[in-house]
């Protein structure tokens, strides 16, 4: 029985990976490849990660396997997120279809600073005051 639950979860786990390198390579834009990539592939490698676990049975391996896989869930996100914020402030096009960009009247390409929501939100309200 554990080498049949053992196979479905390395199974699943490499239908997953599979899923995530056909996102890679049929998203339009930097930003979908990394979502589909990072959901995907984060699953995946912990599904086999538990299949590791399931079929060896033994407590240091299952410790070893949950750390890894909390290890997964909490890097691939911020990875992520880190190489699209990258890829915008660099200049990499976004997807015609996108659409919602929350950086772009908050990102100056010239000085590369980001203005927050506060500061935004603020000189907005003095030039509103200014021009009254």
């Amino acid at each position: 029985m554990i080498e049949l639950l053992t196979a479905f979860l390395l199974l699943l786990g490499s239908l997953l990976m599979l899923l995530a390198a056909l996102g890679a390579l049929r998203m339009p834009d930097l930003l979908t490849r990394m979502h589909a990539t990072t959901k995907a592939g984060a699953l995946g490698g912990g599904t086999m990660v538990v299949a590791v676990a399931v079929f060896f049975d033994d407590g240091a391996v299952t410790a070893r396997a949950l750390a890894i896989v909390v290890f997964i869930i909490l890097t691939a996100p911020v990875a992520a997120h880190l190489i699209g914020r990258a890829g915008y402030f660099v200049g990499i096009p976004l997807w015609e279809g996108t659409l919602k960009d929350e950086l772009k009247n908050r990102y100056d390409p010239e000085t590369h600073t980001l203005a927050s929501e506060d500061s935004e939100a603020s000189s907005g309200s003095t030039e509103k005051r200014d021009h009254d």
